[in-house]
């Protein structure tokens, strides 16, 4: 179709051409050129480009973007051109071009600030394939940087403990430009985590904090050890104030029991399958202590009221 339609420009063209050089006018002079500009520009923006740029662009959102700003361009172009060939005085096709960049440019802002934080995101570094990231409220790991836009493997939502929904999130790319970007995996992937477990009051509570960071800190010790490697490595890209990565636990007088908050070290992708294993661990190690005891909220009835039952008897 794009054949038959530049084939018909051209004939146009030539038809108009002839006519101007037979019977010589300035209506004819114009339409010539009109038609001429209309067959170039249409061959370049819609014949040429598609054939060398378009089609070999895999992404089906970008490819079809960048078509819209191929019509855009192809329109704008054209209209410059009808322009200064039936206006004559400058001040008036200054005005028409000052308009028509005007409309090209409101036309095109979301493409060109979705192109430009594209560009950003390479130059920059703010995230790569690969990385997790949370832009513009959704989690997800990055497996594609497109021209204008993201692709996630969406995580979280409805699945708890930050593992994949198995979705697809498009992010345009010019988010970031005014947007937070927050990046679990860029120069540091670990990330700390906690469990809270209740204890009863008449627990040895003592006993219940030394037993679990014994046992926190040894299946964490690995990690930890890792952790502290890769902050010493990113030291001189960032300041970090002196903290310690090793196990601690916190503990919060409530009415009903003490709140033990299990604070510790994580690889930001294992998360969850750490926190199900300490916690199935410390379930395992409290058993085999009888003076410590997992709280729960319970109502305890310390008497009942004289009830008096009376039977009333028929008149």
């Amino acid at each position: 179709s794009r054949l038959i339609i530049l084939s018909s420009l051209i004939v146009g063209s030539v038809l108009l051409g002839f006519a101007n050089f037979r019977y010589p006018d300035a209506y004819l002079e114009r339409g010539f050129y009109s038609c001429l500009a209309l067959t170039v520009t249409y061959f370049f923006f819609e014949v040429l480009f598609e054939e060398l740029v378009t089609k070999r662009i895999k992404e089906s959102k970008t490819r079809y973007s960048l078509r819209k700003v191929i019509s855009i361009l192809s329109l704008a172009t054209f209209a410059l051109a009808f322009a200064s060939i039936w206006i004559v005085e400058a001040q008036n096709i200054l005005i028409a071009f000052g308009l028509v960049g005007a409309g090209v440019a409101i036309a095109l802002q979301d493409i060109f600030k979705n192109f430009i934080g594209g560009i950003m995101i390479v130059i920059n570094g703010i995230y790569r394939v690969g990385d997790r990231i949370e832009i513009n409220q959704k989690f997800g790991d990055v497996i594609d940087i497109g021209l204008l836009y993201t692709t996630l493997m969406e995580t979280r939502e409805w699945v708890a403990g930050d593992q994949v929904t198995g979705r697809l999130t498009i992010v345009p790319n010019g988010v970031i430009l005014a947007g937070t970007i927050q990046n679990y995996t860029r120069d540091f992937d670990f990330i700390w985590d906690e469990i809270n477990i209740p204890i009863t009051y008449d627990s040895n509570w003592n006993e219940a904090n030394t037993v679990i960071l014994n046992l926190v800190k040894k299946e964490t010790k690995q990690i930890s050890e890792n952790a502290e490697k890769r902050i010493v490595d990113i030291e001189g890209k960032y300041y970090f104030t002196k903290r310690s990565l090793e196990p601690a636990i916190f503990l919060t007088l409530t009415d009903n029991w003490i709140t033990f908050a299990i604070r510790y070290m994580s690889e930001v992708r294992h998360r969850r399958v750490l926190h199900d294993k300490l916690g199935r661990m410390i379930l395992a190690e409290i058993e085999k202590h009888e003076k410590i005891k997992i709280a729960s909220a319970t109502l305890n009835i310390t008497a009942f009221p004289p009830v008096k039952l009376r039977k009333e008897q028929d008149n």
